[in-house]
Formats: C-alpha cells, structure tokens, sequence
C-alpha cells in the first residue's frame, strides 16, 4: 500500500472521508450531537440527547426536476431536522444553494391523508412544521466585508419593520467561516473552539493538545489516527485526501492563471496608454508650436484659437 500523503498522524477533517467519517456514520453519532449543541449553544432540558441519520439524497416532487444530495442530514429527537455540508470553497449562487436544500426537509414534512390519533379518530395535516436547519461548515470566507469578523453567521426569518422580531423560527441558516478561527490552544474558550480548533489542526497535530481533555476528543483522536486503519480505510482516505489537493491545486492553478491574464492584459493597456498618451502630447506641442508662430508673426487671438483649438489665456501665455 503505496503511504504518498500519509505521513501525518491524523486525517484531514475537510476531506469528505473524515467529514462522514466524523458526523455522517450512525455509529459516532456522539460526535455531531456535541458539536450542534455546542454551536447551537444548547444547554441543560435543550440539549441535544440523539440523532438519527436519514438518506442523504432528497428527491424532487417533480421528476425532471433537480435532486439533493447533503453531504450529513439527520434529525434529532425532537424531530428538527439538521442538513451539515463541508464546503471547500466558495461558489457561485452559494446562499441560494441552501434556501434550495432547505425546501426538501420542509416540503417533507407534508402529512398526505389523515393523521390518525391515539383515540382512532383522525384530522387532516394542519402545516405545522418542525425547525430546519441549515449549517454550512465553510473553508473559505463568505463574508470578506472587513467589518464582518464573526466565525459564526445565524440567518433568520424576520420582519423589515420590527428587526427584532421573528416572522418564523422554522428556519435557520448557519454558516461557520473556518479561516477567520485563528485561536491558540491555549486562547480556547468553550466547546466551539475546541471543536473548532480541534477541525482546523487536527492533521497538523502530533498528539491531542491537553487543551481538548473532554472525552468526545479522546475518542475523535482516537478514531482520527491513520496507524489503525485497515487497508480499504487507508485507500479510501488516500483517494479523499487526493481528491482533496487536486480540488485545490485547480482553484491554486486557476487563480495564478487569471492572475498572469491580469497582468498580461494590464502591460497591454499600459502600452496602449502610453502610446495614446505620447500621441496626445505630440498633438498638443505641435498646436503650440503653431500658435506661438502664428502669435509672432500678428496673427489675431481669435483666429489662432480657431487654428489651434487652444484658449486666449494660453495663447497669451507663449
């Protein structure tokens, strides 16, 4: 089994192989109950306490139309459902992109029929809705406004007239903008930046930071070391790990590219600039070459301005 790219102790969290690994299996679901009740801030009776994973790959009502595919969708045991997409980059139409995603888990919720009660009789589906969210964990920054630092973006449902005032609380967009997490382990204040720091660095490390004590960490490290996987796991992750690099090697390639074109257009248009600009000046000095002759040899003001496009206070100025 060939090691290129696996010197590293841990895996990478942004690839698509730890990301599922990590919150799209079932069987460690401990690690995605953790991190929703950290981000979400949830505490005490509001705890998250289970999740149930759900097909990832969400049909449209019409059948020409475009399907979803999340990348973790899963719902808790209150029946709020959560959709968890790793985005390596930005892309066009992003914010779009999840209002999309947002409108399977909500049409779902559609009752066909009749509810039937606990006493036999039944009632028609009344719209009421569970909450959905929608949590972007992004690699690169949505927001570049400089006055935009927050890690952590929470969108809503809100009147224009009254900001502070909900339309709906059925819908939430969260959007975690890693790069603008920069804390030290030893700056980590709560189990958001544990989990974020432990999402950044994670195949960077050598050993679990001290930092990261709680026991959901030991078990992420744990679960996170290459040296213990089979040789399925270790191609599996080898191939992710590749299609990672190779993602941002284009966008790395593309970017120098356009860089070079920008250049390169930038040197032709200083050229021609220049070229323009010396023409112009050229023109200019041959009108006042022409009109200091024409003012030596008498000429009316008014009949050299005609000639030379120039102005009377610059003529009077040769």
């Amino acid at each position: 089994m060939p090691s290129e790219g696996l010197y590293e102790r841990f895996i990478n969290f942004y690839t698509d192989f730890a990301f599922k690994k990590f919150f799209g299996t079932p069987a460690n679901k401990e690690f995605l109950i953790s991190f929703l009740n950290a981000l979400l801030n949830l505490q005490g009776s509001e705890e998250i306490m289970d999740i149930t994973h759900l097909n990832t790959e969400k049909l449209p009502i019409v059948e020409s139309d475009r399907k979803a595919i999340y990348d973790v969708y899963c719902e808790n045991n209150k029946g709020e459902k959560f959709i968890v997409e790793m985005q390596k980059a930005s892309q066009i139409n992003f914010i779009d992109r999840s209002l999309y995603y947002a409108s399977f888990p909500m049409q779902e919720q559609g009752e066909k029929g009749f509810i039937y009660k606990l006493d036999g009789t039944k009632k028609a589906w009344n719209y009421a809705l569970k909450k959905v969210y929608v949590i972007g964990i992004l690699n690169f920054e949505l927001d570049t406004n400089p006055k935009h630092t927050e890690i952590v973006t929470h969108a809503k449902l809100r009147y224009d007239e009254y900001p502070d005032e909900l339309y709906s609380d059925k819908l939430e967009f969260i959007n975690v903008e890693m790069p603008k997490f920069k804390k030290t382990e030893d700056e980590l204040d709560g189990m958001l930046d544990k989990w974020f720091f432990a999402m950044k660095n994670l195949y960077h490390l050598a050993d679990r930071p001290k930092a990261l004590r709680e026991a959901i960490f030991k078990k992420l490290f744990n679960l996170a070391e290459i040296s213990k996987y089979n040789s399925s796991e270790l191609l599996a992750y080898r191939d992710s790990l590749k299609d990672y690099r190779d993602y941002y090697s284009t966008i790395e390639f593309a970017e120098i590219k356009g860089e070079a074109r920008g250049i390169a257009k930038g040197r032709a248009e200083g050229r021609a600039e220049g070229r323009a600009e010396g023409e112009a000046k050229g023109r200019a000095a041959e009108r006042f070459a022409i009109a200091k002759s024409l003012k030596a040899s008498n000429v009316a003001v008014d009949i050299i301005m005609a000639s030379t496009g120039l102005s009377a206070e610059e003529i009077n100025e040769l």
